[in-house]
């Protein structure tokens, strides 16, 4: 948390031009630039990425947002006006992959532009954007003063920087794509590692240290600042067993193909 800190880059009256909604700008730009290039390396064509692009951050989007509406209703059901401004923040990781995933997906198959293996292939290069989207959205997060790190008595601070300690996981699925990719894996594969890695990441460190709805079953250190279980916990080793089974899929098609 910073004090005084302006969320606005300018402002006219009630409405402006947010730094949160800036970095989502760019990290959608830079993704696209790396999708776009990418793609058009592996023979795609420039409409069919264009079209993908657009529909799956569309949709992507709208999932985002309506998960993390639903998943914090009290906040909005007396003020329903606040369920559009995307702008004030407010967006579900998972959500966004869901709905991204789902509606990329459902355009290859009405448009006939392909089956599982191109789906699988553009997935993968979705990674980089959705990397440097992690990374840019939580620095906006912290301009909207919004998903604070926990207090602890015994820090050298006031709390955590879990917004921080988000981008950094982003820099490190960076780092890591960069490592898978050069092996050449089969489509998909990457896709996979990174829900493993991503699930595994935030679950361990900005989970931990975040101040989130705790589950049912739960600790947390008040001296040091860091807890569990979070709500968003639960979904962790689901994700990494989908993730796992990805990869193994992916493995899996390469060497049917290859007999």
């Amino acid at each position: 948390m910073v004090v005084d800190l302006n969320p606005y880059i300018i402002r006219f009256g009630e409405f402006g031009i947010r730094w949160y909604g800036f970095f989502m700008a760019m990290s959608m730009a830079i993704g696209f630039y790396y999708f776009r290039r990418n793609g058009l390396k592996k023979g795609f064509s420039e409409d069919l990425l264009y079209n993908v692009v657009l529909v799956a951050v569309g949709f992507g989007l709208l999932g985002a947002r309506a998960l993390f509406v639903l998943t914090n209703w009290g906040d909005y059901a007396s003020q329903p006006a606040e369920i559009i401004r995307i702008d004030h923040g407010g967006l579900a990781w998972h959500g966004g992959l869901l709905g991204g995933l789902v509606a990329g997906w459902v355009y290859l198959r009405l448009t006939k532009n392909g089956g599982w293996g191109t789906a699988l292939s553009l997935a993968d290069l979705s990674i980089p954007g959705l990397s440097v989207g992690y990374i840019f959205v939580r620095i906006g997060n912290i301009f909207n003063q919004e998903l604070l790190g926990r207090t602890g008595e015994l820090l050298p601070f006031d709390r955590h920087p879990a917004q921080v300690y988000g981008s950094l996981i982003g820099v490190m699925l960076l780092l890591i794509n960069r490592y898978l990719a050069r092996k050449n894996p089969p489509p998909g594969y990457l896709f996979g590692a990174f829900i493993v890695y991503y699930s595994v990441l935030r679950g361990l460190i900005e989970e931990t240290f975040r101040e989130m709805p705790l589950a049912f079953i739960h600790y947390v250190n008040y001296q040091w600042g860091f807890g569990f279980t979070s709500l968003t916990q639960l979904f962790t080793p689901p994700l990494i067993l989908l993730g796992y089974l990805i990869m193994r899929w992916s493995v899996a098609r390469q060497r049917l193909k290859n007999v």
